[in-house]
């Protein structure tokens, strides 16, 4: 495998202009084991079995800055003899510019649809393999294959084993073993990751390779890299196993991190940095999801909501409790920032994976209640309503709430202004008018009576002699 990636690197640097392009196989933007791990080796696949005259090439969706950060990739990868400097990162493949050239062919893996900001690649998508929720449209130039299972490198090895076996070689068959091995918690069923598909080509693998190492014992090694958090800053932690999601005036991060929430909320002047976060990669609001273990064993999970805004932070808190498909048994914990709410998660069941859906669901809900009101910017203005105390926002001194109204720099060299708005005068004040707290007026209260306007409005237009 590592001659085929070596030889990615070569096609892509010396890429002629009458060369057909490149079959490239990209893995999903959190990055994680698991995405990598499929793109390397369906690619791999791909070059020993495709007829096509265009160069299968596995991408790694992340920079290559940001690759130390994953550390349970690098440690399978040099467990497994192969180098991290042949891997090709997103940074350093335009595959825009390839589409435009009519040279790129896609295979997503680990994630069936594009995020908005590919959205001019779809035309080049001829292959999806995924074990997520379904969300893509059918079309009959892409061949797609969606199952729920624990690892999207399961539905990678069935692949391979059914149409080419051969490919199947010893470090070929490690990666794939210790990314199903870990996805799956090592095929714990109380852990509520593992299928029958999933446990049928873990034992697959070992019976082919039985100088694979010990299950357990590779599980109890990537997860302790996995969880290594030594030395990492906030922002890194954020960043190491992260994925996004958008709608109408609103993008929020969604992150997992490896320790308790305890020990994360006491990180010094965490608020501080997670405003700092926001403002930097423009989210309105983060959802961070922490996973830690008792007695090595029983899988322990806790969640915090950030957001500067009251009306976000209030809005994807209500959603969350509230859902029910799957219902995530939200408690409350006590938090030591106003801007952060902190919950035990009471069903431990429910990863990343399955909140990601409940969180789309709301975003498309607030598009089609912006649209039915007639005007993104009553949401905007109702956001200001709810934090009065943030005073008048300019085109130079916009926080990271605002980021939505003002076009986002395209060069990535410009630096952010970071500073922090200034304390409204009225805070300093004796007899302030929000000592006895914000209004009482909820969002469902105010759309509502969005509503009635827009009913009103139409009554007015169909009667005789409407306007």
């Amino acid at each position: 495998m590592e001659c085929f990636i070596r030889s990615c690197r070569a096609v892509l640097k010396g890429a002629a202009e009458k060369s057909p392009g490149v079959h490239v196989v990209l893995g999903n933007e959190a990055c994680d084991l698991d995405s990598m791990v499929s793109a390397l080796t369906f690619a791999y696949f791909l070059s020993k079995t495709s007829g096509s005259e265009r160069t299968p090439v596995p991408v790694l969706n992340i920079p290559r800055a940001e690759f130390p950060l994953r550390t349970d990739s690098a440690f399978l990868l040099r467990e497994s003899g192969l180098p991290q400097d042949v891997l090709v990162f997103r940074d350093e493949i335009d595959l825009l510019g390839l589409h435009r050239a009519g040279k790129l062919a896609l295979t997503l893996v680990d994630h069936n649809v594009l995020p908005s900001a590919d959205s001019d690649l779809e035309e080049s998508v001829v292959e999806v393999i995924d074990h997520h929720l379904l969300e893509r449209v059918p079309s009959p130039s892409c061949l797609v294959t969606v199952e729920t299972v624990g690892s999207c490198a399961t539905l990678v090895t069935e692949r391979i084993v059914q149409k080419s076996p051969e490919v199947l070689d010893r470090q070929v068959a490690q990666l794939l073993y210790g990314t199903i091995v870990l996805d799956c918690v090592n095929m714990a069923p109380e852990a509520g990751k593992v299928t029958p598909k999933d446990s049928k080509y873990a034992i697959l693998l070992e019976q082919r390779f039985p100088d694979l190492p010990p299950r357990s014992a590779l599980f109890q090694s990537l997860q302790s890299a996995k969880f290594d958090m030594s030395g990492l800053t906030t922002e890194q932690m954020l960043l190491k196993d992260l994925k996004v999601a958008s709608g109408a005036d609103l993008k929020l991060a969604v992150s997992v991190i490896y320790m308790t929430l305890e020990a994360f909320l006491q990180r010094q002047c965490l608020q501080q940095e997670l405003c700092e976060f926001c403002h930097k990669h423009h989210y309105s609001l983060v959802v961070i999801m922490t996973i830690s273990f008792k007695d090595k064993k029983e899988v322990f999970r806790q969640m915090a909501i950030y957001s500067s805004s009251t009306l976000y932070r209030e809005e994807m808190s209500q959603v969350l409790e509230n859902a029910h498909n799957p219902c995530l048994n939200l408690s409350p914990m006590s938090s030591p920032y106003d801007e952060i709410k902190a919950y035990l998660q009471g069903n431990t069941l429910a990863s990343r994976k399955k909140v990601i859906p409940i969180i789309k669901d709301f975003l498309k809900d607030r598009e089609r209640r912006a649209v039915h009101c007639g005007n993104l910017e009553d949401l905007l203005a109702l956001e200001d309503q709810f934090n009065p105390s943030r005073g008048p926002v300019t085109d130079d001194d916009a926080g990271p709430q605002h980021h939505h109204r003002r076009p986002v720099a395209e060069d990535p060299g410009m630096e952010e202004d970071s500073r922090v708005p200034p304390t409204p005068m009225n805070s300093l004040v004796e007899g302030c008018p929000l000592d006895s707290g914000l209004p009482r007026v909820s969002a469902e209260a105010v759309l509502e009576r969005f509503r009635e306007v827009s009913d009103k409005d139409m009554t007015e237009n169909k009667a005789p002699g409407g306007k």
